[in-house]
């Protein structure tokens, strides 16, 4: 049977198991390129004449084109996911992908912003008008909580409640994430401004964070609110200003100021606790030496 036919099914699968639009975008980009190169390289177009020799040189095309390893695992595992389907679906046999190990990736250090520069983000909009008001909350948001940029596009205003919010996030899975007293504090002023903005108007979406016609935000509008917030902060230039790195900043401020490892993969939405260790690789020496003098056990006996 054609690739190119199963590939629409999987797509349509992934779509009645409510993924995410961008996973289903990233798993069909990814699996389309390896159909292209099946085709071009080796002129298979069925998917019983695939082999694991055939995965290994895929791979190995990637390598030599430079690709890193992360980007090449991330292409594995989305054939991984196509090929349990097709498993479940009775097309094959045979996994051919269960062979087949992730490359060993770099470890990169994460760097983010300093507390005193994620203040100035948020200082750099004032509540004077509902725009401003709206960005500052979008940016003391992504601070504080550590939410994706999705997540806070697809925030409902029903899901925000006294001291949480109902989040609907990655791989179709809900989760609370606490609201700070603080944060509070700005989301109260926000809602008032906001329903004084759109009281003559029939609002259409119950988003959270709205546009200023009343229309859900674009991912593109919230990174631009975060470059100008970083801009007139005066942010370091190796310092990317983008709503993800406000996420590193959220959970290494969260592991730095105590927060215990799986407390905190929770509230971030990792898939693993693994996940949330590589943040502790973010934080210098001498700040993990100051949180571990501070949890001693000794220290805290009573």
């Amino acid at each position: 049977m054609l690739m190119i036919d199963l590939l629409k099914e999987f797509e349509f699968d992934l779509k009645i198991r409510n993924y995410s639009k961008q996973t289903i975008l990233t798993y069909n980009y990814n699996v389309i390129q390896f159909i292209n190169y099946l085709n071009d390289q080796h002129q298979i177009t069925d998917i019983e004449d695939i082999s694991s020799l055939h995965i290994k040189k895929f791979i190995q095309y990637h390598l030599q084109i430079g690709n890193k390893a992360s980007y090449i695992n991330t292409i594995i595992k989305s054939l991984r996911s196509f090929y349990v389907y097709l498993i479940q679906e009775e097309y094959i046999s045979f996994n051919i992908l269960s062979k087949i190990k992730l490359l060993k990736e770099d470890k990169t250090i994460i760097k983010t912003f300093t507390d005193q520069e994620v203040s100035k983000m948020i200082e750099s909009y004032d509540f004077k008008n509902f725009l401003n008001a709206r960005n500052k909350v979008i940016v003391a948001m992504f601070a504080d909580t550590g939410i994706r940029m999705s997540e806070l596009i697809n925030l409902q205003s029903d899901l925000v409640h006294d001291t949480t919010m109902n989040i609907f996030g990655k791989g179709a899975k809900w989760r609370f994430v606490p609201i700070s007293l603080i944060l509070k504090k700005y989301m109260i002023r926000y809602e008032r401004i906001k329903q004084s903005y759109f009281i003559n108007k029939r609002l259409e979406h119950a988003n959270y964070f709205l546009s200023r016609s009343g229309r859900p935000l674009t991912g593109v509008q919230i990174e631009n609110i975060v470059r100008r917030a970083g801009r007139d902060a005066d942010v370091r230039q190796e310092i990317r200003c983008s709503p993800h790195t406000l996420r590193h900043y959220a959970i290494q401020s969260n592991l730095r100021n105590g927060l215990d490892l799986y407390s905190c993969s929770k509230i971030a939405g990792h898939e693993n606790i693994q996940v949330t260790k590589r943040y502790l690789e973010g934080l210098e020496s001498e700040k993990i030496i100051d949180m571990a003098s501070k949890s001693s056990p000794l220290m805290n006996m009573k």
